[in-house]
């Protein structure tokens, strides 16, 4: 598969560790310490998952080398959402006019970027599509509760779109070299290390110890088992992205692989956890300072719980 274009949409507004001491009495120097995070990314009052999506979609199309109107498979992947009927993927097909395309909804916490990579795959082995819209849009603070000292300071808002093929469509596309996912929600906390219920206490982490002894375990995990899918050694990866959650998880995988945090790329200190969108979002913000035939690896984890990575090469 290729990655024939990237779009990114990152809210203007932020909001800065100071807010919170009157919120929830963390200080910033807290807050930085733990998390690594300096500030946070907000949509505005009249955006949404949607609209941050589209604009993500609109981004990507800039540089698409074919017609939009050429997919044949949507995939929204994400698990905040405006609406759960009327869908992302289904408002992108009216939007842009993908006429008879394939429209479908799918979640795995922070990880359901890369489970769409691996639902746009068999789509493309059944040969039911050759060209895919990926669409992941995370509007966390819609639904977090600021005033929450375990979880209320770190998340952030954002929107990523990538257009994907089976075959090459241009010189620059980008190709992927595996995609490896897996449920763990038989381990630790499983289903109850993060929650979101909207009617009740929105996004919440009851146990952000498990969360973080799990994510360090399984993003290396699911970085073993892509690599050994494509044949790849550790040292054959330039750069390392993982799932933007806290700086200190980063950190910690950095020092189990015994590799320098200068091999991992962030940007989780300005907009802080943007769920699902944060990986492939830091990959599309930082794929021009990557260079010709670099391979970078994408590790994820998502609660409930769930792990993940995808191999590129430029």
């Amino acid at each position: 598969m290729y990655i024939n274009s990237m779009g990114i949409y990152v809210p203007q507004g932020r909001v800065s560790n100071e807010h919170f001491f009157n919120v929830n009495g963390l200080t910033s120097e807290w807050i930085e310490q733990r998390t690594g995070i300096k500030t946070r990314s907000k949509a505005a009052a009249d955006e949404n998952v949607d609209t941050m999506a589209i604009a993500a979609i609109e981004n990507a199309v800039k540089t698409l080398p074919y017609d939009v109107k050429e997919v044949g498979l949507i995939v929204a992947a994400h698990y905040c959402a405006y609406d759960t009927v009327a869908t992302v993927a289904h408002k992108a097909q009216r939007y842009f006019g993908i006429n008879g395309a394939k429209a479908v909804y799918a979640s795995s916490a922070c990880s359901s970027f890369i489970n769409g990579l691996e639902i746009i795959e068999g789509y493309f082995a059944m040969g039911k599509a050759d060209k895919a819209l990926l669409i992941c849009s995370e509007q966390n603070t819609y639904y977090s509760n600021e005033s929450d000292p375990k979880s209320g300071h770190l998340w952030g808002d954002a929107a990523v779109a990538y257009f994907i093929s089976k075959e090459r469509q241009d010189e620059k596309d980008i190709k992927i070299l595996d995609v490896y996912t897996e449920g763990l929600g038989d381990l630790g906390k499983g289903p109850g290390g993060v929650c979101l219920r909207p009617k009740e206490d929105g996004i919440t982490m009851p146990d952000g110890r498990d969360v973080f002894i799990h994510a360090c375990r399984y993003m290396i995990h699911a970085l073993n088992n892509s690599l050994k899918n494509a044949g790849l050694e550790r040292n054959d990866i330039s750069r390392f992205i993982c799932h933007q959650a806290n700086k200190r998880i980063v950190a910690q995988v950095a020092h189990q692989l015994d590799l320098g945090m200068e091999r991992f790329i962030n940007n989780i200190e300005e907009l802080g956890n943007t769920g699902s969108a944060s990986a492939p979002l830091v990959l599309a913000q930082n794929v021009e300072g990557i260079e010709k035939g670099e391979k970078v690896a994408l590790m994820v984890f998502g609660g409930g719980y769930s792990c993940g990575c995808f191999i590129v090469e430029k």
